[in-house]
């Protein structure tokens, strides 16, 4: 069996299962996982709930389904060419250097446990000796580790049916499987991570603002000069993650991170960097700063740190964070809305009748 036909057959199954397109854009991955779902989503988290257990359960299920159909590729693919050593890897080898799309790059990485970082930090950015050298290595460590295998554990023996065909497995398919799955679970969760992270991040703060009264407008929109915000603002020294503009010459930005209790210094970081002034059409605003993060670990001095730059820090894992972050809008810069003086309880409820209005995609266009 050729590249090209090994190729094709394995990635096809696999494709078709393990949905390899990584560049899923904000409205299409909304809507491929459902508007409604993640409405729910995004209200559990402006309510307190974790986030990151909410998207585990998508990267769970898709990573599940990748394992799945990658195992019956190595069924299908392992079967044909067994009967020449070594020959498997040739394959890739030669696929590696020929790949046409990057889903084929992609899946032939994964079949030699190579992920992109992988290609960038062991090969030096594909380089070809060094990827011969790699895949000379590898046979050589699964070929041992087999042996090893089968001292310590003893000779494995089995047949898989798969429809109508049956299919032989022993150490040396096992182990190659290991690797490969173990390279595609590392690719997936990172993707997945930072798809949900960034897409998530945009729809919990959008979706914040537009509870509180504020329009998103695009930041070249220099006719709106009050109750208004944009999403993601690149200033002279650093990205912003909002902008909000509550009267002329008033305003705050916001920062946020679905960051644990052992890393919120390194938001603070960030945040200390925002300018303290912006322009704005022909008006020049004062900014106050807020940053939201998922929760700050016992004893951390992150808070007076951050009142020293004149930010705030506010706990997405409060229940009533949302209305927390209004009363300090209310603090820095006068800011009124119903929710100020509403019980937790009714800010909470506010909150999920109010969700059901928003629009999700014009947040992330």
């Amino acid at each position: 069996m050729n590249y090209q036909d090994l190729c094709d057959k394995a990635l096809s199954h696999w494709s078709r299962v393990a949905e390899p397109r990584a560049d899923y854009g904000g409205a299409e991955l909304l809507d491929r996982i459902g508007e409604e779902v993640v409405r729910e989503a995004v209200i559990s988290v402006l309510s307190g709930g974790n986030v990151r257990s909410l998207t585990e359960n998508l990267t769970r299920q898709r990573l599940t389904l990748a394992n799945a159909a990658l195992f019956v590729s190595f069924l299908q693919t392992h079967s044909e060419i067994s009967d020449a050593k070594g020959r498997f890897l040739h394959v890739v080898r030669a696929g590696l250097k020929t790949a046409k799309t990057p889903e084929q790059r992609q899946f032939l990485q994964w079949c030699v446990g190579l992920t992109q970082k992988g290609i960038q930090n062991i090969l030096r950015s594909d380089n070809t000796l060094a990827l011969d050298e790699y895949l000379e290595n590898l046979e050589n460590s699964l070929a041992q580790a087999a042996k090893q295998c089968e001292m310590s554990h003893g000779e494995v023996r089995g047949v898989f049916e798969l429809g109508a065909k049956s299919h032989a497995i022993d150490w040396p398919f096992l182990l190659h499987l290991f690797v490969a799955i173990g390279s595609q679970t590392l690719t997936i969760r990172g993707s997945e991570k930072s798809k949900y992270g960034k897409l998530f991040e945009k729809l919990i703060l959008g979706s914040a603002l537009t509870l509180l009264g504020f329009k998103r407008v695009g930041q070249k929109d220099i006719t709106v000069t009050s109750n208004a915000f944009w999403l993601s603002s690149r200033g002279q020294k650093r990205e912003s993650d909002a902008t909000v503009l509550y009267r002329p010459g008033v305003g705050v930005k916001f920062d946020i991170g679905f960051i644990g209790p052992g890393n919120t210094e390194i938001s603070l970081d960030k945040v200390s960097r925002f300018e303290k002034q912006i322009e704005h059409g022909e008006e020049r605003y004062s900014m106050s700063t807020i940053v939201l993060v998922d929760r700050i670990g016992e004893g951390s001095r992150i808070d007076e740190a951050a009142q020293s730059i004149g930010g705030t820090i506010v706990q997405m894992s409060m229940t009533h964070w949302v209305r927390e972050v209004a009363l300090v809008l209310g603090e820095k810069i006068r800011f009124r809305h119903p929710i100020c003086n509403m019980s937790g309880d009714q800010s909470l409820r506010f909150i999920s009748q109010e969700m059901r209005k928003v629009d999700l995609k014009g947040i992330i266009d």
